[in-house]
């Protein structure tokens, strides 16, 4: 059905791409709502990584099974279920009154999270072709610069607002209408597409990595507010035997003609194991960022919900104009170029957001902040621009879906792990030497892994230029 499926036209293109906001949005807007979330539910600090790591890990393992499921049972069929479900979620998360109902109800939104995001760039790639479908690529990359601008900005709007007297409550309950509106036109507007030769679905791998992020999440996590009793301390022992049978049984799978959800011939190409490097040094330290950031900004700063959103304004514009102008560069440019261009003016802004924090101290404010978080997002834009691109460097187009999956598994799990990695050891340092100290050394330490990373791309370019076979 993929060649001959009807173009979804501008109300479909408007309902996928709504559908593609949703999660983004939310992950703003949790950050927004983090300090309020504290005091509602007395979490402490180290609860909050959870609230926001549970969710990444849900989306990470799910994404490549639900790639699968749109692949066999309909696009668009996967994509209403995640619709709903993740609206059904984000209602669990308004109502939740404990911390554990929360935390499951975010780990639901994860999965719904899973089941949408697969199925969106799919049917844009199979039903638009041309001068539509380059528009629409672009959109979908520029849309996670208006996803945060509309999550930070709205997400304080509505918890500093307290309708209702919800308070942070509102912040998930917005999502529920939104989701109905999708619901209600996706059948009318929207293609169902899937995939001519169905696949199966690697249910073993996926249960595997669940396993081994969650011994690696709960321990970073925990350990230090419960002083690592021997539990915690097994779970992080096990990561590595885990590692080693979700390899074995891949291989195993491999052997037999199956599809493995990361398929071992491909993690060996060089492409991808540069896109791991970049995951797990890039993304990781993103969503440690906008963690601290929004602790900073809101316990330490005393900000007010809708202060702490418009203070992430300046990025996320920088972000969206870097995004639709990425392009354009790419045709004039090789990615490498690209991705270190991208390093150095990320990393000059956080060196300049260093120099605001420890110039202004508690004294820092949204004005303050726009020219180095305008910078940070600008560098932001062509490094995730850079990831896809690059990591599918190698891949063959028979492969091209398998490769997407392994890619984007990446990029989602680093992003669930790095509030619990880098944000624990943020509060260690805020315990001690307060917020203003423990920022500008998170800073610092993600200004040296982004050193690292130009370390990496540097060698990757010269081993470009040795590698005929490579294009840019």
């Amino acid at each position: 059905m993929n060649s001959s499926a009807v173009s979804p036209g501008r109300a479909g293109l408007l309902l996928l791409l709504t559908g593609q906001m949703l999660p983004l949005i939310d992950t703003s807007i949790t950050n927004v709502a983090l300090d309020s979330i504290t005091r509602s539910l007395h979490t402490t600090p180290t609860q909050l990584e959870l609230i926001v790591a549970l969710y990444g890990v849900a989306f990470a393992v799910c994404l490549a099974m639900s790639s699968k499921l749109g692949d066999n049972h309909g696009r668009r069929r996967v994509f209403v279920c995640g619709v709903a479900l993740f609206g059904l979620a984000s209602l669990l998360c308004g109502m939740a009154t404990t911390l554990h109902q929360l935390l499951a109800a975010r780990t639901l939104q994860g999965v719904g999270a899973a089941l949408i995001v697969p199925q969106i760039l799919a049917t844009l790639h199979v039903t638009l072709k041309g001068r539509e479908h380059a528009r629409a690529i672009s959109l979908y990359g520029g849309i996670g610069g208006i996803a945060f601008i509309v999550g930070q900005m709205g997400g304080g709007w509505l918890v500093s607002a307290d309708f209702a007297g919800l308070g942070w409550r509102n912040a998930f309950f917005i999502n529920v209408p939104i989701c109905l509106l999708v619901l209600m036109f996706s059948h009318r507007y929207i293609p169902e597409t899937r995939a001519d030769t169905p696949s199966g679905i690697d249910w073993s791998g996926t249960g595997y990595l669940a396993l081994l992020l969650c011994c690696l999440l709960f321990p970073l996590s925990l350990g230090r507010e419960l002083h690592w009793p021997v539990g915690l301390q097994l779970m992080l022992l096990a990561v590595l035997p885990l590692g080693w049978w979700m390899r074995r049984d891949a291989l195993q799978q491999q052997q037999r003609g199956l599809s493995p959800l990361l398929p071992p011939r491909l993690l060996a190409l060089p492409s991808i194991r540069f896109g791991l490097i970049i995951a797990l040094l890039f993304f990781s330290a993103w969503s440690g960022f906008m963690f601290c950031m929004a602790l900073t900004m809101q316990t330490g700063l005393g900000m007010a919900p809708w202060q702490s959103g418009n203070s992430f304004i300046a990025l996320g514009v920088a972000y969206f104009i870097s995004a639709l102008y990425a392009p354009t560069l790419i045709a004039r440019y090789s990615m490498g170029r690209i991705l270190l261009m991208g390093l150095s003016v990320q990393i000059s802004g956080l060196v300049l957001l260093m120099a605001t924090f420890w110039g202004f101290g508690l004294h820092a404010n949204a004005l303050t902040l726009a020219p180095s978080t305008a910078l940070v997002g600008y560098g932001q834009a062509l490094i995730v621009n850079s990831f896809y691109r690059i990591g599918m460097r190698d891949i063959r187009s028979q492969d091209a879906g398998a490769g997407s999956a392994i890619l984007s598994t990446l990029q989602q799990s680093t992003l669930g792990l790095g509030p619990a990695v880098l944000g624990s050891l943020f509060l260690a340092i805020a315990a001690s030497g307060g917020y203003i100290t423990a920022i500008v050394g998170f800073l610092a330490l993600e200004v040296i892994l982004m050193l690292v990373l130009a370390g990496f791309a540097l060698s990757f370019r010269q081993q470009l230029s040795r590698c005929p076979t490579a294009s840019a």
